[in-house]
């Protein structure tokens, strides 16, 4: 392809974006050729467009806009000049001595002067013209308002065509919206029915276990001590559950608005250990000095819970699990960290397994969401989580809080 042929194509695609040829002729742009014949003190102005084939005559002043073949067009013999031009007569011109429009065949153009209209990218699409059919010359003022004016040819259809591109960009977010809206809703009505679902099978658990409570309390509290102790962590276990499974379920409802308080970590770790009990048996577990962080409490205490379980759980055969849980001040966020020696996520795996569903080692139990609603707890604290290799060569599961 040569490289007329290539600039044709770049120009008919610009002059296709700013969708003129097809169309009335705009107000704004006869008013501005309209002035552009008044600057020049000449009875006829003309913005042309200049595709492949044609030359288009989108605005006009003293004449109707039409049509011709390019080859026939004055305009495309010096659609490449490298500035404006301006004769006094035409016919007295090489390039335009035969052309149409100033034989008498098309026209009678005498004064001729053209000013290229050239896009933001460098693209010259075509020219704003003022002419007459006697002789005549004009001022440098005059030749350099014409100028000034094609400039504003170019910033007219520039404006329409990102109004346009705005609109379409409004339209498309308009689109997200309902559908996100949308999506919510469905997110309330699944989050209602898994409530339901959790909420009243817990709440038996409950009963039974207090009423059991209640039965040992009175009759066997001295032959069974140990059973009361026992029914008492399991109580205060569900209670926690059902406080997460509330909590949780209307983050998901109410699409991430949280109960912001101050919350000590070192407390909310201490519920966690207690959660955990079953899943850190054997477990080596450091728990390090934690800050006094805003947030939710109770969604804080998911996240930590979650990782703490991925520690204990994902650990090299044979090997019990040693989880470290630390924190420090970094640019003004604490950053809590979540330390294991145990298998490692390969780097190439550590995005993903923030998605839904995702899970890199398929032998342990587990859902793939886990990290996920960390994630997206964490985002909505206005922080940062991510996973990277320990020293020991296991993972640190960390996320970055802000410090107010």
């Amino acid at each position: 392809m040569t490289a007329t042929h290539e600039t044709d194509e770049v120009r008919v695609a610009q002059i296709g974006e700013y969708q003129v040829i097809t169309r009335p002729p705009r107000s704004d742009l006869v008013a501005l050729v309209e002035i552009a014949a008044q600057v020049a003190q000449v009875p006829l102005a003309t913005i042309n467009l200049i595709t492949d084939t044609h030359q288009h005559q989108i605005a006009t002043a003293g004449f109707d806009a039409s049509v011709c073949a390019r080859e026939d067009s004055m305009c495309n013999a010096v659609l490449h000049e490298p500035a404006p031009v301006v004769l006094e007569d035409a016919s007295k011109d090489p390039r335009f001595a035969e052309n149409p429009f100033v034989t008498g065949e098309i026209g009678d153009v005498r004064f001729y002067a053209t000013h290229q209209l050239r896009t933001p990218s460098g693209v010259v699409i075509g020219t704003l013209c003022v002419f007459d059919t006697q002789p005549r010359t004009i001022t440098d003022e005059q030749e350099h308002a014409l100028q000034a004016l094609a400039d504003r040819v170019v910033d007219l259809l520039e404006l329409e065509l990102r109004t346009r591109e705005l609109s379409a960009s409004v339209e498309r977010l308009e689109e997200v919206q309902t559908e996100l809206r949308r999506s919510n809703e469905q997110l309330a009505a699944f989050a209602g029915q898994v409530s339901h679902d959790l909420r009243n099978p817990l709440t038996a658990v409950s009963m039974a276990l207090r009423m059991l409570s209640d039965e040992i309390a009175e009759k066997e509290a001295e032959r069974e001590p140990g059973l009361q102790y026992l029914l008492a962590r399991a109580i205060s276990g569900a209670g926690r559950m059902q406080s997460l499974i509330d909590d949780l379920l209307a983050f998901a409802r109410l699409g991430g608005e949280l109960q912001r308080r101050p919350v000590d970590l070192d407390a909310v770790m201490r519920d966690v250990v207690d959660d955990l009990s079953t899943a850190l048996q054997g477990a080596t577990l450091v728990v390090e000095p934690l800050p006094v962080v805003t947030g939710d409490p109770v969604q804080l205490r998911a996240v930590l819970q979650n990782l703490v379980a991925n520690a204990a759980k994902f650990t090299r055969p044979g090997e019990k699990a040693h989880v470290t849980v630390c924190a420090d001040k970094q640019d003004g966020a604490w950053r809590i960290a979540v330390v294991d020696r145990g298998i490692g996520v390969p780097a190439e795996q550590r995005h993903r397994v923030f998605q839904p569903l995702a899970r890199v080692d398929d032998s342990v139990e587990g859902s793939g969401i886990g990290l996920t609603t960390c994630r997206r707890i964490v985002e909505a604290h206005g922080g940062r989580i991510g996973l990277e290799e320990s020293p020991e060569g296991g993972t640190t599961a960390w996320f970055q809080l802000p410090e107010a």
